[in-house]
């Protein structure tokens, strides 16, 4: 099978296509024919070097946390899959004996970790971790799902977010931004979205972005959304000052979650704005299968369509890396194989 290895940490041009056996699965696994599977940043940093848990003795090293296809063939054990099943692979890895593994979320797991495997023509995976696809929900749109769009969905739900609620996302015009705002749509809400890209913005609203903030500068930001409401929830994937704007312009009693850092590791806070005013700073980390089998089924019945922007075969995954790191894309960008 062919898989597209990172075979040097330099960004993009370290990506080369490689042959490597198909595997086999032993007990409680499962192994994939890829049919779709998406990027994220989190592939990006690896591939960079800017991820320090990874290095050039875990090389050649083949990424890609989100995968579906048709299952080829089960180990002992496996009961909730067989071949032939489509699915898309939930990417969490737990420990499964934790007390935060039997008492749930799963993503509180003390051993949490990522799934790796799936930029290639076939993937050893745990079977338990296979969600099975109805037949009218696009091996595409299933490989779109998993990291960005169960990021933003165990956001929003951490965030109790309601029909009628003001949802605010800073930088909504990347993955977990734009899946913040496709699905704070579908659960009713009203959405403030920024970005430095008055085009993306254009395109954020024709996907139900109700008020569209041109700005990169905190205070801009911040008189543009108290002219337009107090937000009940903010979605926050950017840290750095967005953590105190965000915070800054929300109401009593409301809450932000946060999932990521990329404007800033640290963030300076008003500690007395926070307490006094009762609201609530929620940290978040991908989100549960649970979650997965909920967004499915929201593909299925019409209510979600996961934005992608483009794709591309297996042998151009340099080129998908490529777009992603000049953030020319809004959506998923997405590798297909030959099993498509």
């Amino acid at each position: 099978m062919r898989v597209a290895a990172f075979t040097d940490l330099t960004g993009p041009d370290g990506v080369s296509i490689l042959d490597r056996p198909t595997p086999e699965p032993g007990p409680e696994e499962a192994v994939v024919d890829v049919e779709a599977a998406s990027i994220n940043r989190h592939d990006l940093w690896i591939l960079e070097g800017a991820d320090t848990r990874f290095d050039d003795d875990d090389l050649p090293f083949v990424s890609g946390l989100d995968l579906a296809g048709e299952v080829r063939s089960v180990g002992d054990g496996v009961t909730a899959v067989s071949p032939g099943d489509r699915v898309v692979l939930c990417p969490n890895q737990t420990c499964g004996a934790c007390r935060f593994c039997y008492e749930g979320p799963e993503n509180l797991c003390e051993s949490f970790s990522l799934y790796h495997g799936g930029l290639a023509e076939a993937a050893l995976v745990d079977a338990r971790r296979l969600v099975r696809l109805p037949e009218n929900v696009s091996m595409t749109d299933a490989a779109a799902l998993p990291t960005a769009y169960m990021t933003a969905y165990h956001m929003l739900r951490r965030a109790d977010v309601g029909p009628t609620d003001l949802v605010f996302v800073p930088g909504a015009t990347g993955g977990v931004g734009v899946a913040s705002i496709q699905l704070a749509g579908v659960l009713g809400a009203e959405t403030v979205g920024t970005s430095s890209s008055r085009t993306k913005l254009d395109r954020m609203e024709d996907l139900g972005l109700d008020h569209a903030i041109h700005s990169t500068d905190p205070d801009e930001i911040e008189s543009a959304v108290r002219a337009i409401g107090t937000p009940d929830a903010v979605l926050n994937h950017l840290g750095g000052d967005y953590t105190q704007l965000g915070l800054g312009v929300l109401r009593r009693g409301g809450r932000m979650v946060v999932c990521g850092g990329t404007a800033g590791r640290y963030s300076e806070v008003d500690i007395p704005g926070l307490f006094l005013k009762h609201k609530q700073l929620i940290g978040s980390t991908m989100g549960t299968q649970l979650d997965l089998e909920t967004l499915v089924k929201l593909v299925a019945d019409g209510s979600l369509v996961p934005e992608i922007d483009e794709t591309y075969p297996l042998e151009a995954t340099a080129a998908a890396f490529e777009a992603m790191q000049n953030r020319e894309s809004v959506g998923k960008l997405v590798v297909t194989t030959s099993h498509s």
